[in-house]
């Protein structure tokens, strides 16, 4: 039977081997993203690359499936439906992340966790409580705000100056404790640190008696970050230069994990 070109058109093989329109639209989702969640369609046409009839056709098709929503303006913004998937993605990333916990609380006694930054909060997706009698309880889904926490800290080392003193300017900086930074100024000197040393340190910022350790997972699909905490008698500056080497390997190999599809299989 003869194929109608705009089916010859949708099914046509990327060099990469799968199906371009769908290639194309993901791109287009990943590109608003990386632009605040809305642009115009020349906006990205120029980023893209792509024909502007072609994007309006991929576009076209988002809208009426709900991930993509056409404003007032007429510029374009990422559609709720995004938020279902987001938040399902987030669940599997905690649970592919939980055998990696597991091993970092088998290696150095204290509670392991991962975090993600969500919007300008940071929000748990997984942990791995500690044997110890004594030990933190951060809860699976509970949100903070960055600047009062060492995986705030390791997440936010990664962004440009300016990006974090307007997140600051968005969130305010309560102090948690009367440790916790609370000027702009502070909190970019503390990123300094981490960058320096490629670690974050939360010392009794979020509560009094508590310490925790931090690193960012390098090239994660989202911007995640792993840490270990526990009673600051026990996470001592000694601990301290055990402690980070374990952490460092083992957010390489959750790195290495989500960019494979065996991401739930990781053997850690």
């Amino acid at each position: 039977m003869p194929t109608s070109s705009a089916s010859a058109t949708d099914s046509a093989k990327s060099a990469s081997g799968g199906v371009q329109s769908l290639e194309r639209a993901f791109d287009l989702l990943e590109r608003m993203a990386d632009a605040g969640g809305e642009v115009g369609l020349s906006e990205l046409s120029a980023s893209s690359g792509l024909p502007l009839p072609t994007i309006h056709r991929l576009m076209r098709t988002l809208v009426a499936c709900g991930y993509v929503r056409q404003q007032p303006n007429r510029r374009y913004a990422l559609g709720p439906r995004l938020i279902r998937l987001g938040e399902s993605a987030s669940r599997l990333l905690g649970t592919w992340a939980r055998p990696y916990l597991a091993r970092l609380v088998e290696e150095t006694g204290e509670t392991a966790n991962m975090a993600l930054l969500d919007g300008d909060e940071i929000v748990y997706v997984a942990q791995v409580p500690s044997k110890h009698s004594m030990r933190m309880f951060t809860e699976v889904g509970r949100r903070v705000l960055p600047h009062s926490t060492g995986v705030g800290k390791a997440l936010l080392a990664g962004f440009p100056d300016n990006e974090v003193r307007a997140l600051l300017g968005r969130t305010g900086m309560p102090a948690a404790t009367e440790k916790t930074i609370v000027t702009p100024d502070g909190f970019l000197a503390a990123l300094e640190d981490v960058r320096r040393t490629g670690y974050a340190v939360d010392d009794n910022e979020q509560e009094i008696g508590v310490r925790c350790l931090a690193v960012s997972v390098p090239d994660s699909p989202t911007a995640a970050a792993i840490s270990i905490s526990g009673p600051a008698g026990r996470v001592t500056e000694a601990a301290t230069e055990k402690i980070v080497p374990v952490l460092r390997q083992v957010a390489d190999e959750l790195s290495e994990a989500l960019a494979t599809s065996g991401g739930a299989h990781g053997g850690a």
